[in-house]
């Protein structure tokens, strides 16, 4: 059956074919694509159908198969089917909440480790860095990020740490000032991060479905943000279960809010408004 859609399509696009792109992305990165993203999964795909030259989808998913798990390929399939939404400190509540733990840590001497579990394009991460250096009172606060996403292309946007100056218009005129700079001539109309911010976080590409993660110390905060809305619940669960393993008593786990871990309290506890503590960890 060629499934129906929005306007002419330009490749054959079979429902044989959208069942298989959701097996092969669930084996890659766990992401459980529901009957709803037919159409997103048509217009993400088609463009590397006509980057390569090819005619169907039938053709490309063989393609695709014929390559080497480490093709680039494998990647350009994995970055298409990745949704990146995001903006600076989104869900407010969390960076005050992270704000009392980092001042909670004051004088412990030492550095801060601190992970962000899906980077995207940088926003997150560096609204976590913001907040640590508003607590310190520096620029140059005793913290460091890890900030890991699956799409390798949201990386290098998150590298770049520069935005269209509406992306930042949220902002307190002060926290413009002092963590971005404006660029101008042919750069007008862009911020860029200040280069402090940029010294305190170490971009990675992760896949959370991985065996196992690079070697890394144990955070005191671990920011996993709707991200988890992708998977079912056995693989949140194996997910978790990894995480976990990176976070001390007292670390606190930041999550989405539409997400709900009941299925995992052998995993992880709720301690407050989407965040949670390992499970037998300080009450």
């Amino acid at each position: 059956m060629t499934l129906g859609g929005i306007g002419q399509r330009d490749f054959e696009y079979t429902d044989r074919d959208f069942r298989q792109v959701c097996d092969l992305i669930r084996k890659r990165v766990g992401i459980a694509l529901t009957d709803s993203k037919r159409d997103m999964v048509y217009s993400r795909l088609s463009r590397r159908l006509r980057t390569l030259g090819l005619s169907s989808f039938d053709e490309y998913l063989a393609d695709l198969q014929s390559r080497h798990d480490d093709d680039e390929e494998w990647q350009h399939f994995t970055n298409a089917l990745t949704t990146n939404l995001t903006s600076f400190f989104r869900e407010s509540h969390h960076f005050e909440v992270l704000a009392d733990q980092l001042r909670g840590l004051k004088g412990r001497g030492g550095t801060i480790e601190l992970w962000c579990c899906a980077a995207s394009t940088g926003e997150e991460p560096y609204s976590i860095l913001i907040t640590a250096c508003e607590v310190f009172g520096t620029l140059k606060p005793p913290v460091r990020l890890w900030a890991t996403d699956v799409d390798t292309q949201v990386l290098e946007t998150a590298s770049r740490g520069v935005y269209a100056v509406d992306r930042i218009a949220g902002l307190s005129d002060e926290r413009r000032k002092r963590f971005f700079q404006r660029g101008t001539g042919a750069n007008d109309g862009f911020a860029r991060v200040h280069p402090a911010l940029r010294e305190l976080v170490t971009f990675q590409p992760l896949n959370l479905l991985d065996a196992q993660y690079p070697a890394s110390p144990t955070f005191a905060a671990v920011f996993c943000r709707n991200v988890m809305i992708y998977f079912d619940k056995p693989v949140q669960r194996q997910i978790l279960a990894k995480i976990v393993t990176r976070m001390g008593p007292d670390s606190l786990l930041y999550t989405g809010h539409s997400e709900n871990y009941m299925h995992a309290n052998d995993v992880i506890a709720p301690c407050g408004r989407s965040l949670y503590r390992r499970a037998g960890g300080k009450g």
